[in-house]
């Protein structure tokens, strides 16, 4: 048999040479000559090669393109790019590969010879964003939360940042809006702690993860803060008497939960709590509100907090201190308690007593026909009754208060008519303070008791009188109370100043010196 032709297969260098060698003397066919070019327009998943085949081997270019692989030394066995025919320059456009890889390439040329491959360079392709998830908001309060990730690719490149951002659930959190944490670098999971969050707030939150490519985030979560306590602040103490006073507060903010309770709370150490029974407990509507503490010892200094509670707990207002008035006591060892009302103090309960300073004893005149003819000083129990004026005071004419030996404790007096308008202007006016000097509800005041609030702390109780025009007839007892005045009108009256339990006005009226009436000391 006569061979005509042989096909021979060499490797050189790392080129794998396939041609086919005729056998005729004649024949002047090779292989093509190849060169491959620069790697260019690099991503993720695509890539450029050049090449340029200078010759066709004296036999048509049939095939022509780029081949690589991970591997070293690919081939057209292996992936590759068929882009046309001929010789000349071309340019391959490689799809399909693997971000962050690289890759092994070489162009190749084939002809009837067989096929030639340029030499092989190598390629990186580029990473991509990473992969991550949002872990469910947890540990939720009126101003934190609890988030994280899982990044579960990093996309071919180191992850330099990763954490959770927020906002409002009026739009999608970012990193740009500097709500953010940072945590660390790396893949894996991670756990964020947010903070400085606003109360009964409705956030999204993303995970996000930067690597070299850039930032990417996790899916959208959305969670809602809950209430925080209430903001509260502690008001001054008014009304200041030997065991009373008034205090209260202002609720700021309910903290995004109701109010179920409010009040103050007091003691003789710092920070009371409502641990304590010394407290009050105050109608739950939201804003201002006063407290009235009673039971309070004389001349002792006490801390005042307000306190406000909702569903998430009990918040306190700044501790105020205030001190109680001293006790007065006059000749006889009755004890009275005393008020702040602006710049005057006054007596809470009305003048008991039965003897002038210098211990002569104050005429007790039983009522009747004889009081219509006094001249002098006396004074009466309501009906006769000493427990009358254990409750509500003895009843004096004006001969009584105005006597040189005296009937008031030492460093108080009977006021003046000026000294009363003082009271009344700073009360607001008479048409509103005989509701603030008058006790409050019907324990002693009969229905209605119109306007009353006590809010000055006077306590005024509703005495009666025992008429020095009427035949000395006692009546008004939780009625009406009347005051004396030391001011004059004319030769047989004197003014005093009136409540009624229907009205919440102070009225003036002048009744003549030997009524029967309540005095109420102020200090000198």
């Amino acid at each position: 048999m006569k061979i005509k032709s042989i096909t021979l297969l060499l490797i050189l260098s790392g080129l794998i040479l396939s041609f086919t060698y005729s056998c005729k003397k004649d024949s002047k066919k090779v292989i093509p000559t190849i060169t491959t070019g620069v790697v260019t327009n690099i991503t993720s998943t695509t890539a450029s090669c050049a090449g340029e085949i200078s010759s066709d081997g004296g036999a048509a270019v049939v095939s022509r393109g780029v081949c690589w692989s991970l591997n070293e030394y690919p081939t057209i066995t292996d992936n590759k790019t068929s882009d046309g025919k001929g010789s000349g320059s071309f340019i391959s456009s490689i799809t399909g590969l693997m971000h962050s890889s690289t890759y092994y390439i070489r162009t190749y040329a084939t002809n009837s010879i067989g096929t030639v491959y340029g030499e092989q360079i190598t390629f990186t392709t580029l990473a991509v964003l990473p992969t991550l998830t949002t872990i469910l908001a947890s540990d939720i309060t009126a101003t934190t939360a609890s988030s994280g990730g899982n990044i579960t690719n990093d996309g071919g490149a180191e992850i330099t940042a990763r954490g959770i951002c927020w906002s409002t659930i009026l739009s999608t959190p970012t990193i740009s809006l500097n709500t953010k944490t940072i945590d660390d670098k790396g893949m894996g999971t991670f756990k964020s702690n947010i903070t400085g969050l606003s109360p009964m707030t409705a956030y999204n939150i993303r995970a996000y993860a930067t690597n070299s490519i850039g930032t990417t985030y996790g899916d959208l979560q959305t969670f809602t803060t809950d209430a925080a306590l209430p903001t509260v602040n502690t008001n001054s103490a008014a009304n200041i008497a030997s065991n009373s006073l008034s205090c209260g507060g202002i609720i700021i903010d309910d903290g995004g939960a109701t109010v179920t309770a409010r009040g103050v709370c007091w003691s003789t150490q710092s920070n009371p709590t409502i641990d304590l029974p010394t407290k009050t407990s105050d109608e739950n509507s939201p804003g201002s509100f006063v407290s009235t503490i009673n039971g309070l010892n004389s001349n002792t200094t006490y801390y005042i907090r307000a306190y406000a509670t909702n569903r998430i707990g009990t918040a306190y207002g700044l501790a105020i201190t205030t001190t109680t008035k001293p006790q007065v006591t006059d000749i006889d060892g009755n004890v009275y308690h005393t008020v702040s009302i602006g710049s005057q103090v006054w007596l809470i309960e009305n003048l008991k007593t039965k003897r002038y300073r210098n211990g002569d004893l104050i005429p007790n005149v039983t009522g009747g026909l004889s009081w219509t003819r006094l001249n002098v000083g006396a004074y009466c129990d309501y009906d006769n009754d000493r427990n009358n004026s254990t409750v509500y005071g003895c009843l004096y004419n004006w001969y009584a208060l105005n006597d040189s030996r005296k009937i008031t404790p030492v460093g108080w007096h009977v006021p003046t008519v000026n000294e009363w308008i003082t009271l009344d202007d700073y009360l607001g006016g008479y048409t509103v303070t005989g509701g603030k000097l008058k006790e409050r509800g019907t324990a002693h005041w009969d229905s209605p008791n119109t306007g009353a609030t006590n809010a000055s702390g006077f306590t005024a109780l509703p005495a009666g009188f025992c008429g020095g025009q009427n035949g000395g007839l006692y009546s008004g007892l939780h009625t009406n109370t009347t005051f004396w005045s030391t001011v004059e009108n004319g030769a047989g009256n004197a003014w005093g100043y009136v409540l009624l339990s229907d009205s919440n006005i102070l009225g003036i009226t002048s009744p003549n010196k030997p009524t029967g009436l309540s005095v109420r000391c102020v200090m000198n």
